[in-house]
């Protein structure tokens, strides 16, 4: 159940991990070692996110990449507070980040023809505090925002230039979970809507729990559809949807599994199926923490991240029934902590962000088998938290 207001509650803010003084202390090396202006001709723009503290020099990293290498080479640092997530405008001219701050803010940048950054185009309100999460609806006239802190999802305008508007709607979900530190009340922490943008899908860690919202493009408002809880005490993080629109897993930070869901985009329902857990044999998930989830675009293979164990799992989904998920092997993330993976445009390349350790790692991908290699040196970027690869000339 939720509850619709425009002013959410403020919760005392939950100590984030990586925002440490190291981090900040980091920064100065990774800005020595940046080269200002151009690209090379790697086919790759690469846009880092990043926990920056109290360093005010610190922000989006705009990098460059080789698409056959996985090679970065970062050209630049964008300053922003705590731009913990990326995503691009549908026309992939506009960068949009969260500034996961008490006082939570959405700031958008306009990006050149070559994929840098040209200027910031304005800023807005997130709806709640420490927004974690945000997403650009496909019509691309409205954003969503996830609000760790607040437990509150909110709607964002869109102008036609991609300019953020203060939150038109902002929903505060209720409850709690079995965790005594993580789950005192509701944290959403991940906002997807579905390909058809009629539907927005929601992850709430605090209270075990993935809302799936009806959403009216007309009037930039979304409206209770189902809720669907999870095991308890497994704290949803991440979703990702299968190309067919008929799954969806929901990544389990808590205890390191995958809930595959069965997805009913008409009746704006999800429905639990099986759980999975993703760590290697014999490993425990107590004092571990799982970060990511993603599917490849041919629906065969189901990645996850783990934080303390600091691996990359690898799953096939079987070809009968993508419900059914199968561990396929384990990767060590290239780094420690690793908060996200993103795939490069063509998913032969899979980069993982290494919160703890700084850097960004890349990793050639077989898309027969699955499995991953490390391909070459990981880039050096403090509190790395988020990357987003798109492919040259894509703005």
């Amino acid at each position: 159940m939720t509850e619709r207001h425009r002013h959410p509650t403020r919760r005392t803010a939950l100590t984030l991990l990586g925002a440490t003084a190291a981090g900040a202390a980091l920064a100065p090396h990774a800005a020595a070692h940046a080269r200002p202006g151009g690209r090379s001709d790697g086919g790759l723009r690469v846009y880092l996110g990043a926990y920056t503290g109290t360093d005010t020099a610190h922000g989006i990293g705009v990098a460059s990449g080789d698409a056959a290498t996985g090679a970065l080479t970062l050209e630049t640092v964008v300053p922003t507070a705590d731009p913990s997530f990326l995503a691009l405008s549908p026309t992939g001219r506009v960068l949009y980040a969260v500034n996961e701050t008490t006082d939570g803010r959405v700031s958008a940048f306009a990006l050149a023809a070559d994929g840098t950054v040209a200027e910031q185009l304005g800023e807005a309100a997130a709806g709640g505090d420490h927004p974690c999460h945000l997403a650009v609806h496909p019509g691309g006239r409205h954003l969503f925002t996830a609000n760790y802190t607040s437990g509150t999802v909110a709607v964002l305008p869109l102008d036609r230039d991609g300019v953020p508007g203060d939150p038109v709607q902002v929903l505060g979900y209720t409850g709690s979970g079995p965790h005594p530190e993580r789950q005192d009340g509701p944290h959403a922490h991940m906002v997807l809507p579905d390909p058809a943008g009629d539907r927005l899908l929601t992850a709430d860690l605090g209270t075990d729990t993935v809302h799936v919202h009806r959403f009216d493009a007309r009037t930039g408002e979304l409206t209770d559809g189902s809720r669907a809880p999870m095991p308890p005490g497994s704290g949803p993080r991440h979703l990702a949807l299968s190309p067919s629109g008929r799954t969806v897993y929901v990544l389990g930070e808590l205890d390191s599994t995958i809930t595959v869901c069965g997805y009913d985009a008409r009746r704006a329902a999800l429905t639990p199926v099986a759980t999975v857990p993703f760590l290697p044999e014999g490993a425990e998930p107590a004092g571990t923490t799982a970060a990511e989830v993603l599917v490849s675009a041919d629906g065969r293979f189901v990645y996850a991240s783990n934080r303390g164990h600091d691996l990359v799992a690898v799953l096939a989904v079987d070809a009968a029934d993508e419900t059914v998920l199968r561990p396929v092997s384990h990767h060590p993330s290239g780094g420690s902590s690793p908060r996200h993976l993103a795939f490069g445009p063509t998913q032969t390349l899979l980069f993982a962000a290494n919160q703890a350790t700084g850097t960004v790692a890349a990793f050639r991908r077989d898309p027969d088998s699955g499995v991953l290699a490390p391909a070459g040196e990981p880039l050096a970027f403090p509190q790395a938290v988020c990357v987003l690869p798109v492919a040259a000339g894509t703005p």
